[in-house]
């Protein structure tokens, strides 16, 4: 028996691409984001009384994989990206059915002309992302303090970091604290391939964030910000 399942909503993030999305929600937590729920979904009755809750369980599609299709095992970053684990002890985004799930906090709801807009904080997903529900999250049943996080117990280390005089130039004169706090929350979590961390590495990386190309150099544990190119032309 198969299923077949509509997205009621579309993520607006940052994050352009899959390169330097946080590992997990809730780690940058300047990040803004919002849903633009679409079809039938789209009507302010299917949120009403959403705004009671601080936090929602954001369910969506690793759309971007689909095709690649699943195995059993898989390598989190976090246990450095050589050892295998089954894919149900992950989070991994190859998944059989490429479901994934957030935690991710509510900021608020507005209709922009014809669309309902759910405003979010601290998402972890790629802009464009399908969602195909949302959930209040509950905190009497969700939060569970006595829960053991096996290999993942605790937040990751993060990096620290600096801005060259040229990325400094580059922020003066603009509207970007929050861009500029989402940029450090992002490279402070080192998205450089497992194998990378803890090693010699001069090359300049690029991430796509917001309507920027960020460089960045990560040596002797300390991220760089070394440029912040002109918004990209779409």
């Amino acid at each position: 028996m198969s299923y077949q399942i509509e997205p009621i909503g579309i993520v607006r993030s940052p994050y352009k691409e899959k390169f330097a999305v946080p590992r997990q929600p809730g780690l940058v937590p300047s990040a803004r984001s919002e849903i633009v729920l679409q079809g039938e979904a789209n009507a302010l009755e299917a949120v009403r009384g959403l705004e009671q809750f601080s936090h929602l369980w954001l369910l969506f599609l690793f759309d971007q994989n689909l095709e690649a299709g699943w195995r059993p095992t898989v390598r989190p970053p976090r246990l450095g990206g050589n050892e295998r684990i089954g894919v149900f002890a992950s989070r991994a985004t190859f998944r059989p059915n490429g479901i994934g799930m957030s935690a991710v906090e509510l900021i608020g709801v507005r209709q922009q002309g014809s669309d309902v807009i759910i405003e979010l904080g601290g998402v972890d997903l790629v802009d464009g992302t399908p969602i195909v529900d949302i959930k209040p999250y509950v905190p009497y049943s969700d939060s569970l303090p006595q829960a053991h996080g096996g290999f993942a117990d605790r937040e990751p280390a993060t990096l620290p970091v600096v801005f060259s005089e040229q990325a400094e130039s580059q922020f003066q004169g603009k509207q970007l604290a929050r861009q500029r706090a989402v940029i450090t929350e992002v490279l402070a979590q080192d998205p450089r391939p497992a194998y990378k961390k803890g090693k010699a590495d001069t090359k300049e990386y690029a991430v796509h964030l917001f309507d920027y190309n960020v460089k960045f150099t990560v040596i002797n544990g300390v991220v760089t910000v070394t440029a912040l190119d002109k918004p990209i032309v779409k």
